[in-house]
């Protein structure tokens, strides 16, 4: 987080008020009921805290957040889901490379032999307390369209009632930069989204969100976050000293504005205080919940999916899409740009060039062209009864924010 930019306090935050790296955590702060109540938990560990810089799993650390997550489920009450990262920092030295690679194709062999430490390794920690894993790998790709969500969720729900801990990273080893979560913050607020998890903890190497470098005097961890315009003049760091990871301060803020969106509570701490952040503690972040909780699978829609091409509206489609939530119909297209086959992402915009929603296609980009502005039942009796159907159907359809 080094670099961030000391921001201005919002009435609504409630501020520490200690030294950067001296802050304590006391009992459970009354604010947090929803932590300590919280059924279903989806955690997110960081390579930072895995794994040296150098590259390797560090057992020492791993053993020690198996420890916490194991004593929270232990009563039987609740449930665990762990998004980790690590793939491709633990397969950093076995492959003899002295830093993380820039290029795909060396990340994508790094990942493979990292994945199978990673998960071999929380096997024989969870096992200490007789608790089994299950790897589940995601792109993208996989949630985004209706089906593949369903069985998504069918999988990690039936992991979890069975008594098994799911480790779910993204599938790194076949994943493309089309395709790409980009981080795994990210996929765990989706995730967590996902399997309706009661809350979201995201471990990091630094202990919450501060208002300026916490590694300079006079700076404040920012103990809770109502909405937004709290840490709205706070300048947010990038990635950390490391190396390893993808992340930072950056992607962190953004996955608890998602999870916080969808109606997921999100706590941001460091993974060596994660028993407090797990207990309800005032250690921290906490970002109460903001948006109402949703079963649809849209959220990875706008979030996650890679568009494939761009639609052109006329004025009267964008306000049938936009104001309307109606369907997107030939004859309010105006123009078709890229190459995406019919159940791609596509991005849909106005005029202007501003993409005003996102969906999946029904329809090839060689085929669109023939249908711009012009009705089905026309293109159904010229071409035939199956181009009687929408381009973008409204279930498959997000409206972007502004």
């Amino acid at each position: 987080m080094a670099g961030q930019v000391a921001g201005q306090a919002e009435e609504r935050r409630t501020v520490e008020g200690t030294t950067a790296g001296h802050s304590t955590a006391g009992q459970p702060a009354p604010s947090r009921t929803q932590v300590t109540e919280a059924r279903r938990i989806v955690v997110k560990v960081g390579s930072s805290s895995l794994t040296t810089a150098a590259g390797g799993l560090d057992a020492d650390r791993v053993d020690a957040l198996v420890d916490v997550l194991a004593k929270i489920r232990s009563g039987g009450e609740k449930e665990i889901v762990l998004v980790s990262s690590g793939a491709i920092a633990a397969g950093l030295a076995p492959l003899g490379l002295a830093r993380r690679p820039k290029d795909l194709a060396r990340q994508q062999a790094a990942a493979s032999v990292g994945q199978g430490l990673l998960v071999a390794r929380y096997t024989a920690s969870f096992a200490r307390y007789g608790v089994r894993v299950g790897q589940v790998l995601l792109t993208s790709d996989d949630t985004s369209r209706r089906a593949h969500y369903r069985n998504a969720y069918r999988t990690l729900d039936q992991l979890l009632a069975m008594g098994a801990v799911p480790v779910v990273n993204e599938n790194d080893t076949v994943a493309t930069d089309e395709i790409r979560f980009g981080d795994n913050d990210r996929l765990a607020a989706l995730v967590a989204h996902l399997v309706r998890a009661d809350l979201l903890v995201l471990l990091s190497d630094v202990d919450g969100l501060y208002d300026g470098d916490p590694a300079r005097p006079g700076t404040s961890r920012i103990d809770e976050v109502h909405g937004p315009d709290d840490i709205a003049h706070v300048q947010i760091g990038s990635a950390g000293k490391a190396g390893v990871g993808t992340g930072g301060m950056v992607t962190k803020v953004e996955a608890a504005r998602i999870a916080a969106a969808a109606g997921v509570p999100v706590v941001l701490t460091s993974a060596s205080r994660a028993a407090d952040g797990l207990s309800g503690r005032a250690t921290g972040t906490f970002f109460h919940a903001t948006g109402r909780r949703s079963a649809d699978r849209l959220l990875w829609l706008a979030h996650a999916s890679a568009p494939q091409g761009s639609l052109t509206l006329d004025d009267g489609a964008v306000r049938a899409v936009v104001v309307g939530r109606k369907s997107l119909l030939p004859a309010g297209i105006a123009g078709v740009d890229g190459e995406f086959s019919a159940g791609d992402p596509v991005e849909l915009r106005d005029a202007a060039g501003r993409a005003v929603a996102r969906g999946l296609v029904n329809f090839d980009a060689k085929e669109i062209p023939q249908l711009l502005g012009r009705s089905t039942k026309e293109l159904a009796k010229e071409l035939g009864p199956e181009y009687e159907r929408e381009v973008v159907h409204r279930d498959d359809l997000v409206v972007l924010e502004p």
